[in-house]
């Protein structure tokens, strides 16, 4: 119950992250990465519009804030909270990343690279081996999706 409870705490947060992003007109995604002793390390959210660049996800940017902050690629002892399923570029940074644990809210069933289309942390291409937890708050981040991409497509007509 106490990894639950923890899991839900730092979720909120990325969602709060994903949040500020589709304020920006980003699709929102937020991570958050935290130490093995359950400290804040770094976040991040999508930028892709913003910084024009495709690889600025909320994954990558989050990776790239901690491996400055611990001045290490290595996050081995680190856990990302994301409010949805990595996609493969992200997936393979994480496991390039050496990180211990990821913890995801929805699947993504267009390009989900962790379990649902891909499956990259357990592909023989795959030499570091990542726990993953699925489905935290799951509600609340499919519900910031599914509006987001509704209002969007309203505003684009």
């Amino acid at each position: 119950m106490e990894e639950l409870l923890r899991h839900q705490y730092w979720m909120k947060k990325a969602i709060k992250l994903a949040q500020e992003a589709g304020n920006r007109r980003e699709i929102p995604v937020g991570a958050v990465i935290v130490d093995g002793n359950n400290n804040l390390i770094a976040t991040g959210s999508n930028q892709k519009e913003k910084n024009q660049d495709a690889t600025a996800h909320a994954e990558i940017l989050a990776i790239q804030n901690a491996s400055k902050k611990m001045k290490s690629w290595r996050l081995d002892k680190c856990s990302l909270y994301v409010t949805l399923e990595p996609c493969p570029m992200c997936g393979s940074a994480i496991v390039q990343s050496r990180m211990q644990r990821l913890i995801y809210g929805i699947d993504d069933f267009k390009t989900g690279a962790i379990r649902t289309v891909l499956n990259i942390p357990d592909s023989q291409a795959s030499y570091h081996r990542l726990q993953v937890f699925a489905g935290i708050e799951e509600i609340a981040c499919r519900h910031l999706l599914d509006s987001w991409f509704k209002n969007h497509r309203l505003l684009s007509k």
